[in-house]
């Protein structure tokens, strides 16, 4: 966490320099306010990162003698193949069109993604890849 969050306070520190700049040169208020907020953003999320470091033991990235292989290990679940986000994307563009040529479509749409969904979330309960 120590890695992110030195780039969230670098970049915090790019801001508060060029904020001054842009102002200077644009007189604009609109992008500077939004630089302003920018600003205040990331160094929001730069300290939450600095305090989630100090707690937690430092990963192998975070130390400088880490090696590679302290870091292996489980990383998690990534599921094989699907057709179902597909679906999902062809009924979320019936419900985006339903405006355009008529509610109609949209409730039809809204009928679909409810199967698909479901169909989303309950692919690993059942068939070859149930658990």
């Amino acid at each position: 966490m120590k890695v992110e969050s030195f780039i969230f306070v670098a970049l915090a520190a790019f801001l508060m320099v060029i904020t001054p700049v842009y102002w200077l040169l644009s007189r604009d208020t609109a992008g500077t306010s939004a630089l302003v907020l920018t600003f205040f953003l990331v160094l929001m999320i730069g300290g939450y990162l600095a305090l989630v470091a100090r707690r937690l033991d430092p990963r192998p990235e975070d130390k400088k003698r880490g090696e590679i292989a302290e870091g292996a290990g489980e990383l998690g679940f990534f599921p094989p193949q699907s057709i179902w986000p597909l679906f999902v994307a062809l009924t979320f563009m019936l419900v985006c069109l339903g405006p355009v040529f008529g509610w109609w479509l949209t409730i039809l749409g809204f009928g679909f993604g409810a199967i698909t969904l479901t169909g989303l979330l309950y692919e690993f309960y059942r068939g070859d890849h149930a658990h």
